[in-house]
């Protein structure tokens, strides 16, 4: 059967979904759950798959919240299609992604209901803890991706983009210990782990005045003492370190762990530094699969904004990185908001659960199943795919590698680690 006829009929099924494809969005987004929390989303999710008669896996390839279901014909191109469900503390799916949950599984839906007529296989993967923990990273380790000829998965955005920007990304968790003490009575007997934080904090402010314009440091104070009359004898902070590529990030790791180590000794204190177990890498998109992509997008009315028109330093970081230096991927963004609504905001919650929030879920289950029926289709495509990954093999390989070295490695206690994508 011709692919055309095959994409309008999966556009049909995903048109016929509509309903329970929404309501199933917005019940995700009315509870949202953090980072490996996500056991109402994965059940939603999973009860979905099942109701399709699809065999489902739950608590896949290592997390508990995480599933898998794969169908379709054995030897044929195998697409990996991604769901993402964890939330953001305090602010809930402000990065929408109840809206990446369904649009995968619409899509993964529309394909299985193929039947017969379905031109490859599927791997349809449920992916918690995008937000922090590097979920995709945990399952990549456990085989997740293995076999699988490309990946992909939509993101939403405030608009339309061909792919995300993306940098590498590792977090440290710091936690000083000082000795208590009575701040007025005996102040000479304390050690003040509240002033390792601070001092570590300003030595970082000024380090961000001599690094790249494509690196960047932040974080907040996590714990800073119990009471103002007493030397806080435990504190904490929590920094995410990005930079364009793992290597790049290496080397400005090393220069924040020195920050954090020169806390420690100004004020005497003892630091307990953390890094994540391994890094988010940057994002390799796989530029054959994001033109179909878009053009498949575009057939369904979306127009994409300019790569080039972006600002200066808009990137975000997001474990999909991680699987595209594994197998040819892609991560493009459908606007769900106006462009003045910035993602990982209160705001931008709220849309993600609007109209335009439930068209992105139904354009992007239909461009994804699209997208995967070309791949499936048409071999010269995959061959373009096949060679755009592999001329930067090499560079992948090493990335890969250098993720689990390093300061990020010798200091990591199985700690979290983390950044969505966003700008």
């Amino acid at each position: 059967m011709a692919p055309d006829s095959l994409k309008k009929d999966v556009a049909s099924i995903v048109e016929g979904m509509r309903a329970e494809l929404l309501a199933l969005s917005h019940a995700i987004h009315g509870e949202p759950e953090l980072a490996l929390e996500e056991h109402k989303a994965a059940a939603r999710l999973v009860s979905a798959v099942e109701g399709q008669n699809i065999p489902v896996q739950r608590g896949a390839f290592g997390l508990e919240t995480a599933y898998a279901a794969e169908f379709g014909k054995k030897g044929a191109p195998a697409i990996a299609i991604l769901s993402e469900y964890d939330a953001l503390p305090g602010v809930g799916h402000a990065c929408g992604h109840n809206i990446i949950a369904t649009s995968g599984l619409g899509a993964a839906f529309a394909l299985a209901k193929l039947g017969s007529k379905l031109p490859g296989r599927v791997r349809y993967l449920g992916t918690p803890a995008e937000e922090r923990h590097g979920g995709k990273e945990l399952m990549a380790r456990e085989g997740a991706f293995d076999g699988v000829d490309a990946a992909m998965m939509m993101h939403p955005s405030n608009v339309n983009l061909i792919t995300m920007p993306c940098i590498a990304i590792s977090e440290a968790e710091v936690t000083y210990h000082g000795r208590a003490a009575h701040a007025s009575a005996m102040p000479y007997r304390g050690l003040n782990a509240l002033d390792a934080v601070v001092t570590a904090y300003q030595a970082i402010a000024q380090l961000r005045q001599h690094i790249k314009g494509t690196e960047r440091i932040h974080g907040i104070i996590t714990d800073g003492g119990l009471a103002a009359n007493i030397v806080p004898e435990r504190a904490s902070c929590r920094f995410y370190v990005r930079a364009s590529d793992i290597h790049e990030l290496a080397a400005l790791k090393a220069r924040v762990q020195a920050c954090f180590e020169a806390g420690a000794l100004a004020t005497g204190c003892r630091a307990d530094i953390r890094w994540g177990k391994s890094d988010y890498l940057d994002l390799k998109t796989n530029w054959p699969m994001a033109e179909a992509f878009r053009q498949n997008a575009e057939n369904l009315g979306r127009e994409f904004f300019s790569l080039e028109e972006l600002p200066p330093g808009y990137a975000g970081s997001t474990d999909m990185g991680n699987v595209s230096h594994r197998v040819p991927s892609i991560h493009p963004m459908l606007a769900v908001a106006p462009a003045g609504v910035i993602i990982h905001n209160a705001e931008f919650a709220r849309w993600a659960a609007s109209e335009k929030g439930d068209q992105a879920v139904i354009d992007g289950a239909k461009a994804l199943a699209m997208t995967a029926l070309d791949l499936m289709t048409d071999e010269s495509l995959m061959r373009s795919v096949q060679s755009d990954f592999e001329a930067t093999a090499e560079i992948s390989k090493a990335a890969l590698a250098k993720s689990l070295e390093g300061i990020g490695h010798a200091h990591a206690h199985g700690h979290a680690h983390g950044g969505c994508g966003c700008a």
